[in-house]
């Protein structure tokens, strides 16, 4: 077993479509389990032919959006409706250690594959099923995409500010939130089948992930009965000086929610006056005054860029960083040196984990992201002899 890719050696049934679910299987690949990926003969999984600014690759059914999370992974064309070939989806559950799909349950009980039966067939497996919003309840069968759970969580209603109205987030939080909270679940029923010997159901909802990212705010929402309101760039903290600042040109992100905090802030501004100003002295005359300070952080910020403030600011220890575009996010020295963009040997970079594991370089993934059913015949023929 590796230490640095510690699933080395499983074998993972990815029976997704769309994001959460096929990242999920992809987070797992880069942890070392051979992923081997199910798909309708058809058309495969509906995201290789959508999503992203790309529509050639699109039209060639590897589209932006597939090629994010298809890369490690082999891929297999089965009708689950024709017998044989449910016949070798069962055989490949019978040696997989994880099953991961993202099926409303009604369409996994027409199948033949609801969690009850898989469990009496396949005692051994971990059954990952993710769904909008969970068993149970009236939606259990209701579809959903991230845009959807965003809505009815409540974080595209707390999202914005009171002039424009509810704003969902500028990237689908909601699938990859869903995927590495699915992810940690099959990691903790993986460590509980090797104390039982036994395989279990996982039950992950895309609205709980929804309102485990938003935690504080329903704990603060319980306790109190306050509504969430939309703050735009202003902190949760509600600290003043906390919040998003125009520059001379460019934006910073300040983080001042302690008092050492404010002091390293006004010791770097060039205002240690503030320190003894009776309207910014503690945090209770910062709060009454919240607008005048902010007027003069502006006043201050202006001076300079938001390029030349950030590592002013950073050194003398204000939690600070300027508004960066996707673009110079990815250039920036720190991403580069953590090597989170991945270059595959077809050419294309995708996104790898966000940590690591043992002092382990990035993790990349092993094969390029896999043509409709380019796996079909060695697979099966792995499924008479050999391994995958």
């Amino acid at each position: 077993m590796s230490t640095t890719h510690p699933f080395k050696g499983l074998l993972v049934v990815d029976f997704t479509h769309v994001l959460a679910g096929p990242a999920c299987a992809y987070y797992l690949g880069l942890l070392g389990a051979d992923v081997i990926k199910v798909e309708s003969p058809e058309k495969g999984d509906a995201i290789r032919h959508r999503g992203g600014t790309d529509p050639d690759s699109a039209a060639r059914a590897m589209s932006t959006s597939y090629l994010t999370q298809g890369a490690g992974k082999k891929s297999v064309a089965l009708d689950l409706s024709n017998a044989d070939d449910l016949d070798q989806f069962h055989r490949l559950l019978a040696r997989a250690d994880v099953l991961v799909e993202n099926h409303v349950p009604a369409t996994m009980t027409r199948l033949g594959l609801d969690d009850n039966t898989l469990a009496a067939r396949h005692p051994h497996l971990i059954h990952c099923a993710m769904t909008g919003y969970g068993r149970g309840g009236p939606q259990e069968n209701t579809a959903a995409y991230d845009v959807n759970i965003q809505a009815s969580c409540g974080l595209m209603d707390a999202t914005g500010t009171q002039e424009s109205g509810p704003i969902r987030t500028g990237a689908p939080v909601l699938d990859y939130g869903t995927a590495l909270a699915a992810g940690f679940a099959v990691s903790a029923a993986l460590y509980d089948r090797a104390q039982s010997g036994k395989g279990t159901f996982i039950d992950v909802s895309m609205l709980e992930t929804g309102l485990t990212l938003m935690s504080s705010t329903v704990t603060d929402h319980l306790k109190t009965g306050n509504v969430p309101e939309r703050r735009g760039n202003l902190a949760n903290s509600r600290s003043p000086g906390a919040g998003s600042f125009p520059c001379k040109d460019g934006v910073v992100s300040l983080g001042v929610n302690e008092p050492a905090h404010f002091t390293s802030l006004a010791r770097a501004l060039g205002r240690t006056d503030w320190l003894d100003d009776p309207r910014f002295a503690t945090r209770a005359a910062r709060k009454t005054h919240a607008t005048e300070l902010a007027r003069q952080i502006e006043t201050k910020l202006a001076e300079k860029t938001a390029q030349d403030w950030e590592p002013i600011l950073q050194t003398a220890g204000v939690p600070a960083a300027r508004l960066r575009s996707l673009p110079e996010a990815l250039a920036s020295e720190q991403v580069q040196t953590r090597g989170f963009v991945q270059t595959l040997d077809d050419g294309v970079q995708v996104p790898t984990l966000p940590f690591r594991i043992g002092h382990a370089p990035a993790y990349r993934p092993t094969l390029p992201a896999p043509r409709l059913g380019e796996h079909s015949d060695i697979v099966a023929q792995w499924l008479d002899r050999g391994a995958p």
